[in-house]
């Protein structure tokens, strides 16, 4: 379909950002100062295009890493001054939990500073604001989406909610839990001509020999798709469930599908990103053991017993014994949990109480980082160097280096806790002993892309009763009408004929197959380098007008605004087999990463490897402890990525 067909010339709110380099008032690249002096007109939320992770978040960092610091700062160092009990390198979840524990362990009087290299705090937990052509504001999120199995949560997890206010409980009646069944919306897979020979959007229901003749898969493929998902047999008959086990987890998905299965290659390409949305890569790269945890089809009739989980990765444990519905979701995401702890640390910069207020009040991004306040939250402040005053082992303070404005700033810190990417932390801090350089270095980040598309109603998936659709093998997964939760006074579209949110999510990957997830991943992110918005904006309004037109859905003209959130370094990265032998019983590499340096501490979700609000909470108890000591009346943190070992006879 041609661009102009597409809509890829209409004026909707689109253009703040093109391939990275902001081009409106209030832009990034004004001075620190200036856009203090502009913190009215700088909202980030409200920004639209590229976001996430952009060329100018990166640009000091990459310097430092490429050695050419020269290229990004000018001057002489200049101190700051400053002295805090306590600076944390990292203003996402687990950078603003630390501080929050940091300053509840140690009395309630530490002076902390928290760093953050990009334009908003949350990490990947970033919320997003779009105002509709009616005037309605809707708001979505740009990451980190909800709280996964509330049931799981450490004591730590649940104490620091209740601390800010964040009541699970809430959720069950925020969550329009019956929205879907109201409009009689199901599911649906969208078959994409490029892959199947024909452009196909099909309803699916519980049987799948009521859809699967409907698609234009090949004849054997809808055969062995209806047996794989209506009645699995047992594909490993007359092994033990000890061999069962082994086979399993040293098989991949889609060799599990041909090889042990003996099932069409076109399930391949059908099951090929099923995967990724959770761990990262396709089902070239993901055990059998961990597809089963995931939901994958094809296990059912083969006897495996508990004993499963023993190799599955942390998350396909916990899908399959997830006792909770999906539904603890702010609006916003988990950038509701980043405001509600923004809230706790500096409440001049978002007044108020409770959830109903923490979603509809806008944060005065101009009292974040005010002298005077006992906590500060300075964005666009790259950290690009620390070093203990002394040996590690005696000194009583660190020095901290970071970028402002161009300018080399330094700052002191009591201790400090380093709630950044796990490959960052080495370029930083030359403190470190080699095998904990190693061991940092093993958690390569998945490259991740969410999409949020504002279309003028939904009117299109009510005429074709589907929430969403899912797109085997397609550049992105498919789309999903957002959660349906109102909280307070904000409402979410009730009515079909309201704007509305799509979410579309993309795990960029180069054409190779078979080679490890770290390989995977760092090819990909060099491939989202090379992407443009305007390539993944033609993708997006493509694929919406090829998979909804029968319901009359027109991408020139129904849709209104488009931010694309591009994370370069997304998840942390899970241990998978067959690829980390390692794995569950260890030594794993993260036990050795997260070791505390003398003043300096390791948090993030990277140190628990395990890419989960939750688990970024617990991995800043932990770095907390590991500065502060342990009291028996403090809660416990959980030391494993995952459900605890005693709930999966891991003890």
């Amino acid at each position: 379909m041609s661009e102009r067909a597409l809509g890829m010339e209409a004026k909707i709110t689109r253009r703040d950002f093109l391939d990275g380099v902001l081009l409106t008032a209030g832009a990034l690249a004004l001075d620190v100062p200036a856009r203090k002096a502009k913190a009215e007109a700088l909202y980030p939320p409200a920004l639209t295009g590229l976001r996430g992770q952009d060329a100018e978040s990166f640009r000091v960092l990459h310097a430092l890493r490429d050695h050419d610091l020269k290229s990004v700062i000018s001057g002489a160092p200049e101190p700051t001054g400053e002295t805090y009990d306590l600076v944390v390198v990292g203003g996402g979840i687990s950078g603003l939990a630390a501080a929050f524990l940091y300053r509840q362990q140690s009395g309630g009087k530490a002076r902390v500073l928290i760093l953050e290299a990009c334009d908003d705090f949350g990490g990947h937990a970033r919320r997003t604001e779009f105002i509709a052509r009616n005037g309605r504001k809707v708001i979505g999120y740009g990451g980190s989406e909800s709280l996964q199995s509330p049931s799981y949560f450490s004591s730590a997890v649940q104490r620091l909610l209740a601390d800010i206010g964040v009541d699970i409980g809430k959720f069950e009646t925020a969550y329009d839990q019956g929205w879907a069944d109201k409009y009689k919306l199901g599911p649906a897979v969208f078959f994409h001509k490029q892959w199947f020979g024909a452009d196909r959007l099909v309803k699916k229901t519980d049987n799948a020999a009521d859809w699967v003749p409907k698609t234009p898969l090949n004849d054997k493929a809808k055969r062995d798709l209806i047996e794989l998902l209506d009645s699995p047999r047992d594909y490993l008959r007359g092994k033990s469930r000890e061999d069962k086990l082994k086979i399993l987890s040293e098989a991949t998905y889609d060799e599990f599908l041909t090889r042990i299965c003996g099932y069409d290659p076109q399930l391949v390409a059908y099951f090929q990103n099923s995967t990724e949305g959770y761990f990262g890569v396709g089902i070239d790269a993901v055990s059998a053991l961990d597809a089963w945890g995931n939901w994958n089809p094809g296990f059912d009739g083969m006897d495996l017993g508990y004993l499963a989980y023993r190799t599955m990765s942390a998350s396909a444990r916990r899908f399959l014994t997830d006792p909770d519905p999906h539904i603890f979701h702010f609006p916003d995401g988990n950038a509701g949990l980043a405001r509600a702890l923004v809230r706790a640390l500096i409440p001049a910069a978002l007044p108020g109480r409770g959830m109903d207020s923490l979603v509809v009040t806008p944060v005065d991004y101009g009292k974040l980082d005010q002298a005077g306040n006992a906590v500060r939250l300075r964005l666009n402040a790259p950290v690009i160097g620390l070093d203990h005053a002394g040996r590690a082992e005696e000194a009583k303070s660190v020095r901290l280096a970071y970028v402002e404005g161009g300018r080399l700033k330094l700052v002191d810190a009591g201790h400090v806790v380093l709630a950044c990417w796990h490959r960052v932390i080495p370029h930083i801090f030359r403190e470190l002993w080699p095998d904990q350089v190693d061991a940092l270095n093993d958690q390569q980040k998945v490259p991740l892309v969410l999409a949020n598309v504002l279309i003028r109603n939904w009117q299109a998936f009510t005429r074709l009763g589907i929430r969403g659709f899912t797109a085997p093998s397609a550049a992105w997964h498919g789309a999903a009408l957002d959660f349906p939760v109102s909280m307070g006074t904000y409402r979410f579209a009730e009515n079909p004929g309201e704007p509305v949110l799509l979410n579309l999510l993309k795990v960029p990957k180069a054409a190779i197959r078979g080679v490890s997830p770290r390989e995977q991943n760092l090819a990909g992110r060099r491939l989202l380098a090379e992407l443009s918005f305007a390539e993944m904006e033609y993708e997006i309004r493509d694929l919406l007008g090829r998979a909804l037109a029968e319901g009359g859905f027109d991408p020139a003209f129904d849709i209104e605004a488009i931010t694309i959130n591009r994370w370069a370094h997304g998840y942390a990265r899970e241990y998978l087999r067959p690829w980390d032998i390692f794995w569950p019983d260890g030594p794993l590499p993260i036990e050795t990463a997260r070791k505390r340096r003398g003043r300096v501490a390791i948090a993030n979700s990277d140190s628990g490897a395990y890419a989960y609000a939750h688990s970024a909470i617990d991995q800043a108890a932990r770095a907390v402890r590991d500065l502060l000591g342990h009291s028996p009346d403090l809660p416990a943190y959980a030391d494993f990525p995952g459900p605890p070992r005693d709930m999966l006879g891991l003890k």
